[in-house]
């Protein structure tokens, strides 16, 4: 969704580089390409002027004055008042302390309410809670089963006394809804309301009427940020009308440009506390100002790619694989192997994961075109092996990997370049679990050729071959005095050490100068 603003200010960074210090036209240059940046991604104009102000400012104070590095000061000014209009720090749920917490959920028609409602009841399963969905949006067609699908997705009950479709009073039925969730012990009730295609007074009735019947502990105003500028006037139009603590950003994975993102913060004074970025289910979590910041700035978010990870992976799998690679638990074979890559692909799309990393804004047409198909082949080609071959991969020979071809419904080639990759990773990650380095790097320590990462080591000479002998042994006896006698004089520059040496006929051959003797004495 950022990519157009990433790419402009990489871009604006990039022309600071290298500068000792930065001039008042340095400044003001920067800060032009950072207001065109945002008034391009849709950000609200009031954000955008008082944004641009306050980068201006520090800009021309002691912090970049000062600085070693005025270029890197600026991009985390810059940082730093992007966390600010995002809302500053993470604000998280508050739960009541007696009786259930009550969160109702407000928003326009194809926001992605009653979808954004399964998320939050799973990830409050996964926090250890017992949440409960109540479905009172009884206008749209099929609100109430929609619901009910999505519960059972998550297994999460679903209170739905009425069919909707017109039918029933919503206002009764989030009433009703905290007497159940206390007759059965669940301590969150999560209220699905209706919504329109625009804001109007009978929607805000309802909802100022059921919010007034339950008294929540949270309202969360629900926005699809692919709206832009029109999400800020809603928001704003449900705060003045019903209010609401939180905002809630669905469709964060489209392509639009992101204003709505950078703008309700500032504009609403409400901070955005969950996201969702994805069809699935999983794909919902807590929003962190500083975490989007760093993406948005091309820094990666290693914090939210580690939590993952840890939700996500095999511990007790993922310490044999260390095992073996640091050469303590056998050997890494291609099922590790297979275990591993199946293991990152449950964090989501590779795309997705290599978008965490820093610095890779600059691959995004390579992450965009990658075909997530191929973690299916390489599986259909390793499942093709027999169970020794997996374990020694060594033993493929040619008729081998024709079987193993036919077998995935690959080509040879494809097989012969997996066995050879899979050769090279395990190399690269033993040297890494041994803390060898990165091997194919200079003045790593590990490498061949290199003498532990000081420098190269002076080439070896080649072992030539000896002189050629005669078969007569009385020249070979000649031959081999010959080649002695020119190796003794080879290591003295002053010919055979066994000759004696004249040194005063040469001490007089050296024409010195007058009462030079006095010094050799």
């Amino acid at each position: 969704m950022f990519a157009t603003l990433s790419d402009r200010l990489a871009d604006t960074f990039k022309n600071l580089r290298g500068k000792g210090r930065l001039s008042e036209a340095d400044i003001d240059a920067t800060a032009r390409e950072i207001r065109i940046a945002l008034l391009e991604a849709d950000v609200a104009l009031p954000v955008v002027k008082e944004f641009v102000a306050s980068v201006k400012e520090r800009a021309r104070g002691e912090e970049v004055s000062g600085a070693l590095n005025p270029a890197q000061q600026v991009v985390k000014i810059v940082h730093e008042e992007l966390v600010a209009i995002l809302g500053g720090e993470t604000r998280r749920l508050r739960y009541a302390k007696t009786g259930p917490t009550v969160i109702m959920l407000a928003g326009l028609q194809g926001a992605g309410k009653t979808t954004l409602a399964g998320k939050l009841a799973l990830w409050l399963k996964e926090q250890g809670k017992t949440p409960m969905l109540v479905a009172c949006d009884l206008q749209r067609p099929n609100a109430v089963t929609q619901l009910q699908v999505n519960g059972e997705r998550v297994g999460v009950p679903v209170f739905a006394p009425e069919p909707g479709n017109g039918v029933g009073d919503p206002v009764a039925v989030s009433r009703a809804s905290i007497e159940e969730a206390k007759r059965k012990l669940h301590d969150v009730v999560i209220i699905d309301t209706a919504g329109r295609l625009g804001v109007d007074a009978e929607l805000m009735k309802q909802a100022a009427d059921i919010r007034d019947a339950v008294q929540p502990d949270e309202v969360l105003f629900v926005v699809d940020a692919m709206i832009g500028q029109d999400a800020v006037s809603t928001a704003q139009a449900f705060l003045d009308g019903v209010g609401y603590d939180g905002v809630v950003l669905t469709k964060l994975d489209g392509d639009a440009r992101g204003g709505a993102a950078l703008s309700i913060a500032s504009i609403t004074g409400k901070p955005v506390m969950f996201a969702s970025a994805g069809e699935k289910a999983t794909d919902f979590d807590l929003f962190h100002p500083d975490r989007m910041a760093s993406r948005i700035l091309d820094m990666g978010d290693m914090l939210t790619l580690i939590e993952q990870a840890e939700k996500t992976f095999d511990q007790e799998q993922a310490l044999k694989a260390a095992q073996k690679l640091s050469g303590q638990g056998g050997e890494f074979t291609l099922d590790d192997f297979l275990q591993q890559m199946q293991q990152v692909r449950k964090l989501g799309s590779m795309s997705k994961i290599m978008g965490m990393l820093p610095g890779m804004g600059q691959f995004r047409e390579q992450l965009e075109n990658f075909d997530e198909r191929e973690i299916d082949r390489i599986e259909a080609i390793i499942r093709s092996m027999t169970p020794a071959e997996r374990d020694n991969p060594k033993m493929i020979d040619g008729s081998r990997r024709a079987r193993i071809a036919r077998g995935s419904g690959r080509q040879v080639s494809d097989v012969n370049q997996l066995v050879d990759r899979f050769f090279e990773a395990r190399k690269m990650m033993m040297q890494m679990a041994k803390g060898g380095g990165m091997p194919g790097m200079p003045g790593m320590p590990g490498m061949p050729g290199l003498g532990g990462g000081r420098g190269k080591t002076k080439p070896q000479p080649k072992k030539g071959k000896g002189a050629k002998r005669s078969g007569n042994p009385a020249k070979a006896a000649q031959q081999a005095a010959a080649e002695k006698e020119k190796a003794a004089s080879a290591g003295n520059p002053f010919g055979n050490p066994a000759a004696p040496i004249d040194y005063e006929k040469a001490a007089s051959e050296l024409n010195l100068p007058k009462d030079f003797s006095k010094f050799l004495k």
